[in-house]
């Protein structure tokens, strides 16, 4: 764990730039869907929800940029970023294998990556208080 916590400001700004590629669903809904899921939803509602989902994403990894550069708000941005990338694993799982042969698959074994390392490195900072 201390490796993780030596190292966390790179994590955080890895973490945060794979984390921001999802803005390009504000830029291009139905083609970050497709790529991402294998579909696509059609429809002005669809196309709001979903600019919103990649603008809410890239949020938090820009998040995760200024955690790497600030200490003191790394716990409160890791616990929510941990927290929405365990609720997008969740509902991948949720509709068993349908997404996981698609690039959502890549993303939750990434997303699940990144909360063992942002769990590891608010473990570790609390155990040394």
């Amino acid at each position: 764990m201390s490796w993780i916590v030596t190292n966390m400001k790179w994590i955080m700004v890895v973490s945060g730039a794979l984390t921001c590629t999802m803005l390009y669903a504000a830029i291009a809904p139905e083609a970050a869907l497709r790529s991402t899921f294998g579909e696509t939803l059609d429809g002005p509602l669809a196309d709001i929800v979903v600019r919103n989902w990649g603008a809410l994403i890239a949020v938090v990894g820009a998040m995760l940029i200024y955690g790497a550069f600030d200490r003191p708000s790394r716990p409160p941005i890791l616990m929510i970023a941990a927290l929405g990338k365990l609720v997008f694993i969740g509902l991948v799982f949720s509709h068993g294998g349908r997404y996981l042969s698609q690039q959502a698959g890549v993303a939750v074994v990434i997303d699940a990556v990144m909360v063992v390392l942002f769990v590891g490195y608010l473990v570790g900072e609390r155990s040394k208080r």
